[in-house]
């Protein structure tokens, strides 16, 4: 997987824990048009310290233009953004 790091716009539903669940994401492509990508799958999920930055990473899969693919997705706890990391 080849590191992109990109904020995207993120559409998520939350536990009564307050724990995001990803649902579909909106990233902008480089002709400045828009992709919707719906997240099919959650492969897994857990919490790291980046520079002491909690945030939760998703392992997620989705077929995106035809093609399976699977990538990161970071959630940062303090900012709640979201990023795209990796693809």
């Amino acid at each position: 997987m080849k590191v992109i790091a990109k904020p995207i716009q993120m559409i998520a539903w939350f536990t009564e824990e307050g724990t995001p669940k990803p649902i579909r994401f909106r990233i902008c492509n480089e002709d400045d048009t828009y992709s919707v990508i719906k997240i099919d799958r959650i492969i897994c999920s857990n919490l790291e310290k980046l520079a002491g930055n909690p945030m939760l990473i998703f392992k997620c899969q989705s077929i995106i233009k035809g093609v399976e693919r699977v990538y990161e997705l970071k959630y940062e706890l303090n900012s709640c953004k979201w990023i795209l990391f990796k693809m």
